[in-house]
């Protein structure tokens, strides 16, 4: 009888989902048609920029590669029952000392160990930043989500005082931009295509984190603490510290996130950086019900949208805040769907249905 509660319980986490987004292409079909586009044509033109060739799956997964490790940011704290939604912020931490470990460095170390330094600052900077988030939820009891959202503009206003100060290329006087990073420590592609070595770090961080949060003592203790903190804490679990612990991982995946902008895309800092890959990945999460390797795909898809912005505008004559419409759309429906479960009989156990009729009768 467990086996098929869990079936069922598992049938739900992806039927849910599956039908908000679902509602949310009709709703979305229906402002297409209000802007005077053909909705079918529309989504022929997404699938066609998204995965309709190679060169596509490869713009695609350019752009997948950040939200996968954003979404981390969202996905772990949420095993503790936390709503994290700094990931803009972290990212842009993230990258920030990416750039400074870098021009720091220049070319006294070779390009890998560069690279490694510049990796482990973005790491320890997003941690700290989330992880600050979960100090104040936890010692102080201030709402992480409030918190996370506000240190977003923050470490905007630090990263554009840095780059329009201490750090700044007088090359560059319309958009001011720190100074290039050194050539040996940019972040190259995957063989024979276009797609860096980020989506390699993202689908990584995605599985060490299934396997972390699944398949692991700390994880138990995390999910324990997530599904009741006074219980936990009568079991004696280090409740704090498994929040600054996760809080610290979450931000460090985000963090990473901005160094892989700044090493294969970019080169440099400047205002480029704030992309919404943050804001983008908390809706993975969601979508993803939090699980680590959900993330992967749904980052795929998410990827497949933003890569088609460009020819919603030139083929359909539709704003360019289309795909931010959309996303908006899933993130309600998605939000929305979180109240229906439990409420389908289909979905329930038979004999917890059977008990009920006859509580009523």
């Amino acid at each position: 009888m467990a086996s098929t509660t869990t079936w069922r319980r598992s049938l739900e986490s992806v039927a849910l989902p599956m039908g908000a987004v679902l509602s949310a292409l009709v709703i979305f079909g229906v402002f297409c048609a209000l802007a005077g586009a053909n909705p079918l044509a529309v989504y022929g033109s997404i699938y066609r920029a998204a995965f309709g060739s190679w060169s596509a799956w490869q713009n695609t997964l350019l752009r997948a590669s950040p939200l996968m490790l954003t979404a981390l940011c969202t996905a772990l704290p949420a095993r503790l029952g936390l709503v994290i939604i700094g990931n803009e912020g972290a990212l842009v931490l993230g990258g920030l000392a990416a750039v400074m470990v870098g021009l720091a460095l220049g070319s006294s170390l070779p390009g890998g160990l560069v690279l490694l330094a510049m990796a482990l600052g973005s790491l320890v900077a997003g941690g700290l930043w989330i992880m600050a988030a979960g100090a104040l939820r936890h010692y102080r009891g201030v709402n992480e989500t409030i918190s996370s959202l506000l240190l977003n503009y923050i470490a905007i206003a630090l990263m554009n005082h840095l780059v329009q100060g201490p750090l700044r290329d007088p090359a560059f006087v319309s958009k001011p931009s720190s100074f290039e990073i050194a050539p040996a420590a940019w972040l190259g592609n995957l063989p024979a295509t276009r797609v860096h070595w980020g989506l390699i770090y993202g689908l990584v961080a995605s599985a060490l984190a299934y396997i972390l949060i699944q398949r692991t003592t700390f994880g138990f203790a995390a999910r324990t603490a997530g599904g009741n903190v006074r219980a936990a804490r009568i079991a004696g679990l280090p409740v704090g510290k498994l929040t600054l612990a996760v809080c610290f991982l979450a931000g460090s995946c985000a963090g990473l996130a901005g160094m892989v902008e700044v090493a294969a895309v970019q080169k440099r800092l400047n205002e480029s950086i704030v992309s919404n890959y943050g804001y983008a990945g908390i809706l993975v999460a969601f979508v993803a019900r939090h699980n680590p390797l959900a993330t992967v795909l749904v980052s795929v898809l998410l990827g497949g949208i933003l890569a088609a912005g460009g020819i919603l505008q030139r083929s359909h004559n539709l704003p360019d805040a289309t795909v931010m419409v959309f996303q908006g759309i899933v993130f309600l429906c998605v939000l929305y769907s979180e109240s229906l479960y439990g409420r389908f009989a289909v979905f329930q156990e038979r004999e917890a249905q059977t008990e009920g009729a006859a509580v009523v009768g």
